[in-house]
């Protein structure tokens, strides 16, 4: 059964046994809600919780572990003789996935009957072309071991999905049942239903920190298989990057730092831009600026936030590039020769930082009280010594805070870079030369059809958990910072 029709049956359920507790609850009140120990809502709400909450986290857990029992079960099954020298059992196992998938899509279209996908003895020729005219991606030959290791999977994967609809349905029938027979005048459904909703709102709160969880372990896990097939010391102080995949050698053609140093470079341009600017702005709309321009400056300023990267991206290949080819090329001091370049996109990542500089500043120079401007003014400092004396020294923890979040930003930024900076990895000190970064890398080893247990895919993941751990490295730095000059003021 669909997941859909199941989630809606559930909840059907739910929705039945809540008007039924609280029926029953009324009835066993003899009809009068003040013999009740709570409204009636309450009883039905308890009786919905009990039939959806458990069916619903034991639907969750068994779609979160039956995945990894049936690629662990089958990938067992596999020979050592079924994998080649130039791959893995990771591998051949996305293989065994596809191929599984496959089927189950070349049996919807009628391409191939249920009783031949589950045939152990089917022509393994016959399967690799029925599985190309269904489109699925078949990257060689089925072969007999991969046919077999797939009818497994779909066996396993049906099987499962089976019993986790059965027991789901029986799992909240009984809750809806265990709620019913509790819905008596006597029981406190109130203090179990806001017991119910505060854990409920726990694990909202657990959900930013699971998923950050579930981040990193999916780029450790990705990152250590990249590393089984690459070694580590290359891919972190090669100086070259052409990556060659066609087989288990040229970790030589894998160094990281020419993208580090892209990286690095355009986000060093794109704050040179931004934070003189942002901050100018912040301490001219909080200081300076009257009401009426307030109101009209600073929602112009953070309109830039709001535009789309790409077009971005746009701005940087169309106007900004051509124009800076034609002062600084051929035609000018011929010193550019292409209007993609590091200064390119440091520019224009630069212009969209500025609103993030900008507002967080502003909203850091406001939080300072007044009354450290009025004893700056009584002790007979002007205007622009109690900002640069007085405000910024306060302001100082927020502002950093607020750059570091702009550097953060940069370093994350792709599509600006993508279009603007041009593909190539090189070590260079020439900001009108084209550079590319960590992001745009890890966009073009994940575009296509490359399986995520390919080494194409896995470096992506090698070249996201650096780019994770330079990002909290900065923000720890930037936690550090905040800290020490906020004990000044405190």
């Amino acid at each position: 059964m669909p997941i859909f029709w199941l989630v809606l049956i559930v909840l059907a359920i739910g929705a039945a046994g809540y008007v039924a507790g609280r029926r029953r609850a009324l009835a066993s009140a003899g009809g009068d809600s003040r013999h009740l120990h709570s409204l009636p809502s309450y009883y039905g709400s308890n009786v919905a919780i009990k039939a959806v909450v458990p069916a619903f986290l034991l639907m969750i857990v068994w779609l979160l572990v039956q995945p990894l029992y049936v690629s662990n079960t089958v990938s067992g099954m596999l020979p050592q003789s079924a994998i080649p020298d130039n791959s893995s059992r990771g591998l051949v196992m996305a293989e065994v996935r596809r191929a599984a998938e496959g089927m189950n899509n070349a049996v919807a279209q009628g391409l191939m009957s249920e009783e031949f996908a589950g045939n152990a003895r089917a022509d393994v020729a016959d399967v690799t072309q029925r599985l190309k005219d269904a489109g699925q991606i078949v990257t060689s030959q089925v072969t007999q071991p991969i046919l077999r290791a797939a009818q497994r999977y779909r066996v396993m994967n049906s099987t499962g999905g089976q019993m986790m609809t059965i027991a789901v349905l029986v799992l909240s029938v009984l809750g809806s049942l265990w709620g019913l027979r509790e819905s008596q005048a006597e029981y406190r459904a109130r203090n179990i239903v806001e017991r119910s909703i505060r854990a409920l709102l726990v694990g909202a709160a657990s959900i930013a920190v699971l998923t950050t969880l579930g981040i990193v372990l999916s780029l450790v896990f990705n990152t250590v298989e990249f590393f089984r097939l690459y070694p580590a010391t290359d891919f972190f102080f090669g100086l070259n990057w052409a990556p060659s995949f066609s087989g288990r050698g040229g970790s030589s053609d894998l160094g990281i730092l020419p993208l580090l140093w892209g990286t690095f470079y355009i986000s060093l341009v794109a704050l040179v831009v931004a934070v003189p600017i942002g901050l100018f702005a912040a301490i001219y709309l909080s200081e300076y600026a009257s009401p009426r321009i307030r109101s009209f400056a600073k929602p112009l300023l953070e309109v830039l936030a709001g535009i789309p990267t790409i077009v971005y991206g746009l701005f940087a290949l169309l106007t900004v590039g051509p124009l800076l080819l034609g002062v600084f090329g051929d035609e000018g001091l011929g010193i550019m020769q292409a209007g993609t370049a590091v200064m390119t996109a440091g520019l224009v990542l630069g212009i969209m930082l500025i609103p993030f500089v900008s507002s967080l500043s502003d909203d850091i120079i406001n939080a300072v009280p007044q009354a450290m401007r009025d004893g700056s003014y009584g002790l007979g400092a002007t205007k622009s010594e109690t900002i640069k004396q007085v405000v910024l020294p306060a302001a100082l923890p927020g502002i950093v805070g607020a750059i570091l979040l702009a550097a953060s930003r940069a370093i994350g930024e792709t599509m600006i870079v993508v279009l603007g900076a041009g593909a190539a990895a090189r070590l260079s000190l020439n900001p009108f030369e084209a550079m590319t970064t960590v992001t745009a890398k890890i966009v073009s080893q994940l575009t296509g059809d490359a399986d995520f247990a390919s080494p194409e895919a896995l470096v992506a993941f090698a070249l996201g958990m650096t780019l994770f751990v330079i990002t909290l490295g900065l923000n720890i730095f930037a936690l550090y910072i905040v800290r020490k000059y906020r004990e000044q003021y405190e």
